[in-house]
């Protein structure tokens, strides 16, 4: 074969893939389910990686048609006061996220207890939710129980819901380990962050399909990031080499979002495509392949039209 030949057949070849990636991903970006009225979407924007001001970072929010965000809880109450004008000012909901990152079990414990109490009894707004990075991969059974049953009562006392993330690291690291949690507490709830578990187990699952149901069934929350066997994220989901992993991840989000149309209640999802070291970057500059926030737009718009 010559090279033009060559470059002929090749091009050909790039586009059809291109097209026939594009036309299963349209297809996916609409489902049908059956919807009760009292069915609410929420799809929320991080600040992960965004390095402008709490206004800026707000204002942006707004113009690109989020409905709130989700941010760590602050303890000072300087960035509370500027956190709260902000979210009243554009009229954004919120999520908090609370954790802590001390070692020792019990000043783990101690500083997530005071965070999320915070969190949970602020006046200047209720939250949608509140996220958890709790507890330690390597804390025993009982010792992050502890975070949990924390959690329970607080949530019972507040009428505010409380996850925990499946997040590597964190209690809820991987799919058996959550098994074990959500088998002995009837009662937990979950953010599910699934780009974690592909990288921990180094696969899309198909070997864990009862443990990944028996998850589902206590899904709250949506941290909307696509992973892969090999990383937490995704070069950039646009792209149709990652056409397998996308509609894993949808799969699973469509099972959530069929639960709460039915039972009419609140879905909250947050587009989570992260800064580098998350985004792959060149070596040396460190300069990320794609663009951050545009992806978590994409995926805003994306989710939107599919579950909305």
């Amino acid at each position: 074969m010559n090279r033009r030949n060559f470059l002929e057949v090749t091009t050909s070849s790039t586009a059809a893939l291109l097209l026939s990636s594009l036309d299963t991903f349209s297809s996916a970006e609409k489902i049908e389910l059956t919807m009760n009225k009292d069915f609410e979407l929420n799809i929320l924007a991080t600040n992960w990686g965004f390095n402008g001001t709490m206004d800026e970072y707000l204002s942006r929010v707004k113009k690109e048609g989020y409905d709130g965000i989700e941010i760590w809880w602050p303890m000072e109450k300087k960035t509370q006061d500027e956190l709260f004008m902000g979210l009243k000012k554009y009229q954004l909901k919120v999520g908090f996220l609370c954790g802590a990152g001390q070692n020792k079990w019990q000043e783990h414990l101690d500083l997530f207890k005071k965070m999320i109490d915070e969190a949970a009894g602020n006046t200047f707004q209720k939250p949608l939710y509140i996220n958890c990075h709790s507890g330690r991969d390597y804390f025993s059974f009982d010792q992050n129980k502890a975070f949990i049953d924390h959690t329970l009562l607080l949530s019972k006392q507040s009428g505010i819901i409380i996850c925990h993330e499946t997040h590597r690291s964190r209690i809820l690291y991987s799919a058996p380990v959550t098994r074990q949690f959500i088998e002995a507490i009837p009662g937990l709830r979950i953010t599910f962050d699934v780009s974690h578990w592909c990288n921990v187990h180094e696969s899309l699952l198909q070997d864990q399909q009862e443990t990944i149901e028996l998850t589902l069934s206590r899904v709250d929350h949506i941290h909307a990031r696509i992973g892969h066997p090999e990383g937490p994220q995704v070069n950039d989901p646009r792209a149709p080499e990652w056409d397998n992993a996308i509609k894993a991840h949808f799969a699973w989000w469509d099972k959530v979002a069929e639960r709460k149309k039915r039972n009419g209640e609140r879905m909250t999802i947050l587009t989570e495509f992260g800064p580098p070291d998350y985004m792959p970057s060149l070596p040396y500059t460190k300069q990320p392949l794609a663009d951050q926030w545009a992806i978590n737009v994409y995926m805003m718009q994306l989710l939107r039209k599919r579950y909305g």
